[in-house]
């Protein structure tokens, strides 16, 4: 039972975090549509690669367009990952493990779904895309932040946070290396203003941006970014803090259960071995080659985690 319990609340906070995210990078994709050239219908395929969404969207439609992509994030049930399909899985999750939470947690997350029903329930119009992109976050974060205030610390809300850690640190991960790799126009845009104001945009997609301004102004260097988002542990999703604490939550199952599992060493591994150099020592190695070793072992801790607590007996 405990397994079972344990795979609902993981589930559910990765989907609460999922459709957050996803939010976030159409408002990316929003944002730099705007910034870009001569920009198409064609620049939605990065967002959606970002996403993991772009083969099933090609499998189910025969030209792409940016009202299309923007669907297809949000709302469409054929999308496992679209805003409304994860809210759904996170809600379904949490009447699975009900009694697992606070009154408070359920009904946040109960109204969050009902939202999003209203909200997504029809092809949002370009007007009303803004408000309803602020809506998902706002009603995300409201559940976030009952559960901080009303959960017991104990190993529920650590599965809870692993699923929160896991799927947040997937996902800035991926905007970082589809922005270096992907969305530059060309390598004569390094440095320049439309280069700058592309990476303001990633900033501003994973609420960055102004914590980034504080500790380094308004000069945005590729290097300032990637060392903020990968290896600054104050910042809350970057991929050093993520990593802190999927490593102390483990911990504290660890303890809880009087057993360190093959995932808590990995989970230290993981630090030892991604989060411990300097950024010029990650560039040297190259950021696309370092962020997708980050994200075999995220994916591989996840499978973990999953077999060394039996989600699924």
């Amino acid at each position: 039972m405990l397994g079972k319990t344990a795979n609902g609340l993981f589930w559910m906070y990765r989907y609460l975090e999922r459709a957050e995210n996803t939010s976030r990078l159409v408002e990316t994709g929003q944002r730099i549509a705007l910034t870009r050239l001569g920009s198409g219908d064609d620049d939605w395929l990065p967002v959606m690669q970002t996403a993991g969404v772009a083969e099933g969207y090609k499998a189910t439609h025969d030209e792409l367009t940016k009202d299309g992509a923007i669907d297809w994030m949000l709302r469409s049930k054929e999308n496992g990952s679209s805003v409304l399909t994860s809210i759904a899985g996170a809600r379904q999750n949490a009447r699975m493990v009900r009694t697992a939470l606070t009154h408070e947690v359920w009904e946040a997350t109960n109204g969050c779904y009902m939202t999003a029903q209203e909200k997504l329930g029809r092809k949002v119009s370009e007007r009303d895309l803004p408000s309803v992109l602020g809506m998902i976050r706002q009603r995300t974060a409201l559940v976030r932040g009952t559960t901080h205030g009303t959960m017991l610390r104990n190993d529920m809300y650590d599965f809870a946070r692993l699923g929160t850690f896991l799927e947040r640190a997937d996902n800035t991960a991926r905007i970082l290396d589809v922005k270096y790799y992907v969305l530059l126009p060309s390598a004569l845009a390094v440095g320049s203003s439309i280069d700058n104001v592309q990476w303001e945009t990633i900033l501003r997609s994973v609420s960055a941006h102004g914590g980034f301004r504080m500790e380094y102004g308004n000069v945005y260097s590729p290097r300032d970014i990637a060392h903020f988002l990968i290896l600054d542990k104050r910042f809350p999703r970057s991929l050093a803090f993520c990593a802190s604490k999927l490593k102390d939550n483990l911990g504290y199952l660890a303890s809880s259960y009087g057993k360190k599992t093959d995932a808590c060493a990995m989970a230290e591994a993981l630090i030892r071995r991604f989060m411990t150099h300097d950024i010029e020592a990650v560039f040297e190695f190259g950021l696309h080659e370092y962020i997708e070793e980050v994200l075999i072992a995220l994916g591989q801790l996840g499978a973990q985690i999953e077999k060394d607590y039996r989600f699924y007996e």
